[in-house]
Formats: C-alpha cells, structure tokens, sequence
C-alpha cells in the first residue's frame, strides 16, 4: 500500500555541478525537494521506488543499486540507486537526478528500486503501473520525478504555448490535494505536445494512490527557464 509520495522536478540542472553557475536559481527548489525526502522518511516504508519519464530504451525496472550519472552534461559526477549490485543498464536522466536527491539526503530508510516509464505511455498502463507498485510491499513510498510543461515562455524549449499555464496550474493544484482522479484525467496528448514530461510519471502516482486517501502538499511551484517544476509530499 501506498503510504507516502514525494513529487519532485527531474532536470539535471537541479545538480550543483551540472547547473555551475545558475545553481542558486534552483536553490529553493532543492530546498523544497529534501523536505519532501523528509516526509517520504518519516512514513517507515518497507520499499521505495523512484519513478521518472524515460526514453524507450531505458523504460523497465531497475534494481536497487542500478548506476547512472551527468557525463552527458559535461560533470563527470556519478550517481546510485541505493544499494546493491550495479545492474547491466545505466539510469535514465530522470531517475538518476532521483538517486542524486537520495544520496544528498543521505537515504537508508528503506531499500529503492526505479521505474522508467516512457513519455507516450497510455494512462490505463500508467495507473496499472501505479497499482502494481503500490501492491509490492505492506508499505511503499513513491518518489516521482518529472517535469511539467516545457512551453512557458519565448525562450523555453518547447517555445510559448498559451495552454502551458492552464495544464500546469491544474497538475499543481492536483499534485498539492492529492487528487488522483484529476491526475488520471490529465491529457495525454495535450501533455505530449506541451512537453508535459511529467504526465505519465505523476498518472502512475495516480494508479497507486488511489485506495489511501493520502493528503498532499505543494511545497514549491515555479516555471524557470519556461520550464513548470512542482514539488509536493503525500502522507
């Protein structure tokens, strides 16, 4: 059973090191992000498994212990996913900012795991995905990596959409109450055209929280760089 969650944003940049000298712009939502860790601690979970938007050749499971890193990024700095043995794949982007996230707090309440999920994952599969995870141990805790949409502004990767404002405020206000219902209504393609990485990742949460009648909280909402960034708990 689902007993908490933490919903956190999964850019890179998110890393001191890989942001270099725009780091203290996220400084608040790192802030923000290990009080969610916080809350995700004090609900003793049997079993926490980080969740992230992944590309299809890094979409599965991984197990605890599974390596990543921010080469790509030009940082030779090296992440992992808890303990145990290091696994044949390297994480994805999203779930390796996770193990980053973990390793900072300084995790050691419960053994982790990651799932990858794919961008195009149809909602049906994300909330199955979601149901599946939270039936893996008397007590999981989730934490959820993604982003929500990368079309705020002129300058934002996905240039100004006028609907990014309206997608965004209702996935916040969802991922502040909780609400899974709203979350599963997200749009799929709306969000895939608005850049919405966050959309399946945050529909998984929503299939495993939907018997706990968890409350949430929105600790930190932004759009920097054009980009919507969120960080909630549940407990």
């Amino acid at each position: 059973m689902l007993v908490a969650a933490a919903v956190c944003p999964s850019p890179p940049l998110l890393v001191p090191e890989v942001a270099a000298g725009a780091a203290a712009e996220l400084g608040a939502a790192r802030t923000a992000c290990s009080d969610a860790l916080a809350v995700l601690a004090a609900s003793r979970p049997d079993l926490l498994v980080v969740v992230g938007a992944a590309d299809p050749e890094h979409r599965g499971s991984y197990p605890g212990g599974a390596r990543g890193g921010f080469h790509g990024f030009g940082v030779e700095l090296d992440v992992r996913l808890g303990q145990g043995e290091e696994g044949p794949r390297l994480l994805p982007p999203s779930l390796a900012v996770g193990a980053w996230l973990l390793a900072r707090a300084g995790w050691g309440a419960a053994p982790v795991e990651g799932l990858g999920v794919e961008d195009a994952l149809e909602t049906s599969r994300c909330l199955d995905a979601g149901r599946e995870l939270a039936a893996r141990a008397r007590r999981v805790a989730l934490l959820v990596m993604g982003d929500g949409s990368a079309c705020h502004t002129l300058k934002a990767p996905g240039y100004l959409d006028e609907r990014a404002a309206g997608f965004d405020a209702e996935a916040g206000r969802a991922l502040g109450a909780a609400d899974t219902a709203a979350l599963a209504a997200l749009d799929a393609a709306l969000a895939s055209e608005l850049l919405a990485a966050g959309r399946a990742p945050w529909q998984v949460l929503a299939g495993a929280g939907e018997d706990p009648g968890l409350e949430g909280r929105l600790l930190y909402e932004d759009a920097p760089y054009g980009v919507g960034y969120f960080v909630a708990a549940w407990s």
